[in-house]
């Protein structure tokens, strides 16, 4: 399984975070052992600005390279809802000498899922999400304010890599990403219900 995730698909992200709105996806990738397991979360130590992130999440239904963008809703069934957790520190240090994300990003249960739906269940042109910390509303998407689509997505990295069947795509996250802190609880929403709730430690 391949997980892959992209960066700056929302305009006002990329602007809080005083980044160029890309013309093409950014995309970065994590390992199967980014997979958080369980409802607990465990602030790493090295690491002093850890940030959630919350993003829809597409599975890969079936192998596919090369995949143009109009066919490309013919590879994924179903959609979650996850948290790209990221030490923002560490990601900063890394960015300021043009060095490459992973030790921000791809660390061990760096990765939340929620189960998934299928997407005939949703509006996928108007897919409202949202996260709570503590009960209080942080983040609000909608996925048609993405910058690159679904399809967008899956047709440009099936340029460069070949999909596989169970393969994760995380979407971008929309404005309003903050830090966690050991005791905070965070409950993640697809339009009224919801889909995940995390204790961090």
């Amino acid at each position: 399984m391949k997980i892959f995730c992209v960066g700056r698909n929302y305009a006002e992200h990329a602007k809080e975070l005083k980044n160029e709105v890309p013309e093409k996806p950014v995309i970065f990738m994590k390992p199967a052992t980014a997979i958080l397991k369980g409802t607990d979360f465990f602030i790493p130590k090295w690491t002093s600005d850890l940030h959630y992130e919350v993003e829809l999440v597409v599975k890969i239904s079936k192998n596919g390279k090369g995949i143009e963008e109009e066919f490309a809703h013919k590879y994924y069934d179903e959609v979650g809802l996850g948290i790209d957790f990221t030490a923002r520190d560490v990601q900063n240090q890394l960015k300021s000498k043009g060095l490459p994300w992973e030790l921000a990003k791809a660390f061990d249960n760096s990765a939340l899922c929620s189960s998934f739906i299928n997407k005939k269940d949703l509006n996928l042109g108007n897919l409202n999400f949202s996260l709570k910390k503590n009960e209080q509303i942080v983040q609000i998407g909608n996925s048609s304010s993405m910058i690159f689509s679904i399809e967008k997505i899956i047709s440009y990295l099936s340029m460069y890599f070949t999909l596989q069947t169970g393969d994760l795509i995380y979407t971008g996250t929309p404005a309003g990403v903050g830090k966690i802190e050991s005791g905070d609880q965070l409950k993640g929403f697809l339009e009224l219900n919801e889909v995940f709730s995390l204790n961090i430690k």
